[in-house]
């Protein structure tokens, strides 16, 4: 009998057919395609020979206009041309706190839409938009349909940022074979245009300072394996930004108070060529309205300080997270547009005490990484290096006492699955409820719930006798799946994490940093409630006891038994864990005595009738 032949999934059955992959960067400013062409990776142009598309749809009455042609409607229509969409995917109204000109619409949270005068367009929408576009440029220049993607997303996009930019790819019709995180597509870039790199160890800093969001990586390169040791970042800080930072200089100069939409918007535009001249001259004329300002490169330095403070925090952070040194680091790579200005590199090479690399454009190494991955995932290419991407914050799960179990830490390589037993807490419990969490401290009321769902029909048990296996599952995307079953039944259930909105840029960091915070007292809080816990079910088994067999007990041995149960109850109500590790010994020493008379009994009973030849044969 002939064996069939199965095929990876993503892979052709026929070897030698070439399939079409594609890799996209889905930036906050602009936007590109690329693919790989002859074993090359290779960025792609429009009929005009433009290669960036700036991420921007203007919706008029009758028409869209994308890219470029949407531009000059940043000033003239500014309500209805939408720029950095990618700053609103995934983010509830609450969340938005940055000067906008847009109308939005929808509950405080919830992903907003667009009033435009074409209707409301979600931010999923305007993406796809965004999508099709380079969807279509690619297949325009490759004459032939694309068959996957690789779209590409910052490191610490959480679980509702990755769904509505899957979403978001789904509906411009691309069959998306991975969502890779920014960073690791760099990282792909230069490792695999450099050989030699992969003979030894080395760690590599990815710093990507894209026109909206920044996200650094500590990368090891050993021997074909890429590993990403830690990751950071913030997901609203970018070139954005650094623009507003000279619009608020500019204001302030011309002791301008508030600016309507327009004005904002004209603002912003000089603002972003100042910046841009800035990295050849040292200093330039700004010219806004009818005023004239002269920026020079130090008092530019001065205005953009504060937001590159903030991303070299989060490098020191992650440093630490990785366990490394500053003389460990053999290059510091530099990804997105915004890494061309001077002060940028010039921040980086003070901290990091060397000059970044960046050898391959800033603005296409994303592109070109996503491009090798997807030509790997399709079939097309064996070779490559394996690719092992990292969970930014802890996924845990709550139990007895509002606690948290980690089932999986921050920073483990994805994709990943764990598995756990837990049992239930009261006799006869027939559900269970699971609360999936995230985040780095012990109390569930100071972590982020992602979602909640039942297990039903466990069989009634004795407590603690039930075993319910859980699991969580994070694929390659960082797409979180939750599921648990009882082992003896098979009842199981099962939840896909898809959040309403994401985390905002100071929850995010406000979950890293109460962790090392809070450390110490979370230890002390856990044992707290670890005690109560305990106490507490002492106090049921005890209450279930006296109900059958309180007879075996004197007036006296029940009285001083009830005085001690009575004592624990009161010290469980304060936070006092000396004195209700007392009370719970205190009643040991009268809870004990009344077991082992139970013991006695039931051994009285099981012996009852029995005589001494049957019991000695027996053994």
């Amino acid at each position: 009998m002939a064996l069939l032949q199965i095929a990876e999934p993503g892979q052709s059955s026929a070897p030698h057919e070439h399939r079409i992959a594609i890799g996209i960067d889905l930036g906050t400013t602009h936007s590109l395609v690329a693919t790989v062409l002859s074993g090359k990776a290779k960025v792609l142009n429009d009929e005009q020979g433009r290669v960036l598309l700036p991420s921007i749809v203007h919706y008029s009455k009758n028409s869209i206009e994308y890219g470029d042609e949407a531009k000059p409607f940043t000033t003239t229509d500014p309500k209805n041309t939408i720029v950095s969409v990618k700053r609103f995917m995934g983010r509830s109204q609450a969340d938005i706190k940055f000067q906008h000109p847009y109308t939005l619409i929808g509950a405080e949270n919830e992903m907003p839409a667009f009033e435009t005068l074409q209707g409301r367009k979600t931010p999923v929408e305007i993406s796809a938009d965004i999508l099709k576009q380079l969807k279509d440029r690619a297949e325009k220049s490759l004459r032939n349909p694309v068959n996957g993607a690789v779209i590409t997303v910052p490191a610490y996009f959480d679980e509702a940022q990755r769904q509505a930019t899957r979403d978001a790819a789904e509906l411009a019709g691309l069959n998306v074979l991975r969502l890779l995180n920014e960073p690791t597509a760099a990282a792909v870039a230069y490792g695999l245009d450099q050989d030699s790199n992969l003979a030894s160890d080395r760690n590599y800093v990815i710093y990507d300072l894209g026109g909206g969001t920044f996200d650094v990586s500590i990368l090891r390169f050993s021997q074909g394996v890429f590993e990403v040791l830690a990751t950071g970042g913030h997901t609203a800080l970018g070139g954005d930004d650094l623009d507003r930072l000279i619009v608020k200089w500019a204001k302030k100069q011309l002791n301008i108070e508030t600016l309507d939409d327009a004005e904002y918007a004209h603002f912003i535009v000089s603002a972003r060529k100042a910046k841009e001249a800035l990295s050849d001259a040292e200093s330039v004329d700004i010219k806004v309205l009818n005023h004239h300002l002269t920026l020079d490169r130090t008092t530019f330095e001065d205005i953009i300080k504060v937001a590159l403070d903030k991303t070299i925090s989060v490098c020191k952070r992650v440093l630490r997270d990785a366990k490394l040194e500053l003389n460990d680091i053999e290059n510091v790579v530099l990804v997105g547009g915004s890494t061309r200005s001077y002060a940028v590199k010039n921040i980086v090479a003070q901290v990091f005490n060397q000059e970044p690399l960046c050898t391959i454009n800033p603005d296409e190494v994303v592109a070109i990484g996503a491009a090798i991955t997807a030509n790997q995932l399709i079939g097309n290419s064996q070779d490559g290096s394996l690719l092992l991407d990292v969970t930014p914050l802890s996924l845990g799960i709550e139990t007895m006492g509002g606690l948290v179990e980690r089932l999986i830490s921050r920073n483990t390589a994805i994709p990943v699955a764990r598995r756990q037993e837990f049992t239930t807490y009261q006799d006869g419990q027939t559900a269970m409820l699971i609360h999936v969490v995230q985040g780095e401290r012990d109390l569930v009321e100071h972590c982020r719930s992602l979602g909640r769902f039942v297990l039903r029909g466990i069989p009634p048990m004795t407590a603690g006798q039930a075993r319910i296996e859980v699991t969580y599952q994070v694929d390659a995307d960082g797409l979180l799946t939750v599921s648990a079953a009882e082992t003896t039944s098979g009842v199981h259930a099962k939840i896909d994490i898809k959040p309403s909105y994401g985390l905002s840029e100071s929850d995010t960091e406000r979950l890293l940093l109460d962790g090392y915070k809070f450390a110490e007292e979370d230890k002390n809080l856990r044992h707290l409630n670890e005690t109560k816990v305990e106490a507490r079910r002492e106090l049921e088994a005890l209450e279930q006891a006296l109900k059958v067999d309180a007879q075996l007990l004197t007036s006296d041995q029940l009285n001083a038994l009830n005085r001690a149960t009575a004592q624990l109850k009161v010290q469980l109500e304060t936070d006092d864990i000396k004195a209700i590790e007392q009370a719970v010994e205190q009643l040991k020493t009268h809870s004990d005595a009344f077991a082992a008379e139970r013991m006695n009994q039931h051994i009285d009973h099981a012996l009852k009738g029995t005589k001494l030849d049957e019991w000695t044969n027996s053994n």
